[in-house]
């Protein structure tokens, strides 16, 4: 159902879709966009609602562990049972992002964290070619770069709607994907390589779109990647502070014009990485501690309303960066901290001592609830089946495989040979 997608318009301003206009100049909508619009707007003020009551019975501990997202490998042994344990009964965290292991893996950490009263948590993976990027056992399909010579948004469209619904059949809620990042070039050289669209910022963006939009039809949230714009970054921000070093306007035209275009319409996520921009922010420091970046770019100039998520803590381009930090900048959820823990302790100490606001902590804590009561938590029910799910996540995906292989295969006997 694409409860998101209605939702978003009701939030972003209700860009107005093609209409008669009346002789005062207003714009008469079918009545299948007005009903949209009003069940949008009755989702809206419910999750504002839940969002509100559900704050007010929050601990500071709890609403301090919403904001993190740490990592887990998608294994239903023992070992990592208790470690979910731990992190959901004594940390409270906000959810858990996925790492490598199988899709069975991924269910029974999925159905356990549904069994936890309370808020519900997001359960989210890196999925920019598909489950299989994270889970051995699941479809494949090819990364971006080669979709990257697609034609046809539709396509990318119906690979978002496969991807939710293997998603959703696993209890998996949130994909940190799509790759917006633009690289410089033909997008064949470069850290990102395979992970981007290619070097035209408006085609990386019709592409990424449609993909978020699929997502976020099936309901699933998406969360584009990775602010302002890993494209041309000089390192990898895995192994060191990526540095870019373009000027403001390529920035604004290459860079930003896939975000601004996501921020535009309506989506749910974005991910913030560890660049420094000196363009953008004359600090050189990551983008993940950067208010200049999240808030006065993000925010205001982009006018973004959805979560703010950063890349992984746990990586070198984050080295020295603390979860408060982050937060305090302007982001809403910090992902795979290195010592969760540890984390929440200097986050109590921050706000302790006057770093951290309590009403940044609410802002945060209630646009996390806002997107949960979205894709339905507070209601969740359990996987009665995991072997049955995991087989449902196959079911449908050769068609889907087979339209995208012979997509390319026309691209490819069009192309020019060398």
């Amino acid at each position: 159902m694409a409860v998101l997608l209605a939702l978003a318009t009701a939030i972003g301003g209700c860009r107005r879709p093609a209409g008669v206009v009346a002789a005062d100049d207003s714009v008469m909508l079918p009545d299948s966009v007005t009903e949209a619009s009003r069940e949008a707007a009755d989702m809206t003020r419910a999750a504002e609602a839940y969002a509100d009551s559900m704050l007010a019975t929050l601990s500071l501990r709890e609403r301090v562990g919403m904001l993190l997202l740490p990592a887990l490998f998608s294994r239903g042994d023992d070992a990592n049972l208790r470690q979910i344990a731990e992190y959901v009964d004594s940390l409270k965290v906000g959810g858990v992002v996925l790492l490598k292991g199988t899709l069975e893996g991924a269910a029974i950490i999925a159905d356990t964290l549904r069994a936890r009263p309370g808020a519900g948590l997001f359960v989210a993976v890196d999925a920019e070619n598909g489950l299989r990027m994270r889970f051995e056992d699941a479809p494949e399909f090819p990364w971006n770069r080669e979709l990257g010579h697609l034609s046809d948004d539709q396509l990318l469209y119906e690979f978002g709607r496969e991807i939710a619904r293997e998603c959703r059949a696993v209890g998996i809620n949130m994909v940190l994907g799509p790759v917006i990042d633009v690289v410089p070039g033909e997008g064949s050289h470069g850290i990102m390589r395979k992970r981007s669209l290619g070097s035209d910022p408006r085609r990386v963006a019709d592409l990424a779109l449609a993909y978020a939009k699929g997502l976020e039809e099936g309901n699933v949230i998406s969360v584009a990647k990775h602010f302002p714009g890993h494209g041309s970054a000089s390192a990898d921000s895995h192994r060191a502070l990526g540095e870019i070093r373009a000027g403001r306007e390529v920035i604004d035209s290459v860079d930003l014009y896939p975000f601004r275009r996501y921020a535009a319409e309506g989506l749910s996520g974005v991910m913030v990485g560890h660049l420094a921009v000196a363009a953008l922010d004359s600090v050189r420091r990551p983008a993940v501690v950067s208010p200049v970046v999240m808030q006065d770019i993000l925010r205001d100039r982009l006018g973004f309303e959805g979560l703010v998520i950063t890349d992984a803590l746990n990586m070198e381009g984050a080295m020295g960066v603390k979860a408060w930090q982050a937060i305090e900048a302007g982001a809403d959820m910090v992902v795979a901290p290195t010592d969760t823990r540890a984390e929440i302790s200097c986050m109590l100490d921050a706000f302790r001592e006057g770093r951290l606001s309590e009403a940044t902590l609410n802002d945060r804590c209630r646009r996390i609830l806002f997107y949960k009561y979205l894709i339905g938590l507070p209601f969740r029910q359990r996987i009665t089946d995991i072997g049955s799910a995991v087989a449902e996540v196959g079911a449908e995906a050769p068609a889907v495989q087979d339209s995208l292989t012979n997509a390319l295969r026309r691209h490819m006997s069009r192309s020019p040979r060398r």
